[in-house]
């Protein structure tokens, strides 16, 4: 059994090299994180496993890689360049890793949160631009802390709130508890958060779960940080929000549309902090990572053998 690794930046094409057993199925490593969707059929010629970081598999494509019978995606977040239904339809199976990145996305989010309160950010493009401009931030220490979701990055996210004397809220669609954090109804958590952090999947219910209507009823002056997916808020009443302070700020990691265009709006937007979807991007996490995708590639090859 073949799989190649279709999209590898140099960091995780050096991680994939040294994690990889002499007994491991084979595994081609094409170092293109550029790739477009059409080249993949002949990327993956003869492969039964691909390995995908981020690279789109429309099923038109998938249709066209004829051995094709597993994807191993590096990552929750496969429907954002796919439809695992769809695919498993044409007898392609999508496996995806959870938990790798855990720490290092919490991190990020707790990173983007500080920077936006103190405003950072802004702080440093006028230093850089040598104005001397001192900005008024807010002291998160006591604040509430909301989080719409709750997996293993809430979790961890919650974890170093509270070590920092945060007050910790949270909601989740299905019924979770937790140590040191309160549980409450949506339009509640809305209401009392000083700080809304987003923890959703990204699926067919949660596109847009963030609505006008939601962000209107966040409480106002709110810092709100995205660290899960663009698509799950709407994208242009954030935007509204922020111009008009209704939202004091953002820190953001993740976009509707990826990478940003130049010149985006958010990217005019004082109060916002921006992250190029990086927050998992750790030594720590990329060994997790591939180690995982690689323990998928030898359950596939010992299925197939038996």
């Amino acid at each position: 059994m073949r799989a190649v690794f279709v999209d590898a930046n140099e960091t995780l094409a050096a991680v994939t090299e040294r994690l990889l057993r002499p007994d491991d199925p084979a595994v081609a490593i094409n170092r293109d994180p550029a790739l477009t969707p059409d080249a993949l059929p002949g990327v993956l010629d003869g492969a039964e496993i691909a390995i995908v970081d981020h690279t789109a598999l429309p099923v038109e494509v998938a249709r066209r890689c004829r051995d094709l019978k597993h994807v191993v995606f590096l990552g929750t977040g496969a429907r954002s360049y796919m439809d695992p239904e769809a695919l498993a339809g044409h007898g392609i199976a999508v496996h995806t890793i959870k938990g790798y990145g855990d720490t290092a996305v919490a991190e990020c989010a707790i990173a983007l949160m500080w920077a936006a309160a103190k405003g950072l950010a802004a702080m440093d493009n006028g230093m850089r631009a040598g104005q001397w401009l001192r900005s008024e931030g807010i002291q998160l220490t006591g604040k509430t802390l909301g989080l719409l979701g709750f997996g293993g990055i809430a979790a961890e996210v919650a974890r170093i709130a509270r070590g920092a004397g945060m007050k910790v809220i949270a909601w989740n669609r299905s019924p979770k508890t937790a140590e040191g954090v309160a549980f409450l109804p949506l339009e509640r958590l809305l209401a009392e958060s000083d700080v809304l952090s987003l923890h959703l999947l990204l699926t067919d219910e949660t596109r847009g779960f963030l609505s006008a209507g939601r962000l209107a009823a966040m409480k106002p002056g709110a810092i709100l940080v995205n660290t899960a997916r663009g698509a799950l808020v709407d994208e242009a009443a954030m935007i509204e929000a922020l111009k008009s302070g209704r939202l004091r700020a953002a820190g953001l990691d993740v976009y509707e549309t990826e990478p940003l265009p130049a010149g985006h709006p958010l990217t005019a937007l004082p109060n916002v902090v921006l992250s190029a979807h990086s927050g998992f991007r750790t030594p720590e996490a990329s060994d997790n990572l591939i180690g995982a995708a690689l323990d998928h590639c030898r359950r596939v090859a010992k299925m197939s053998a038996s």
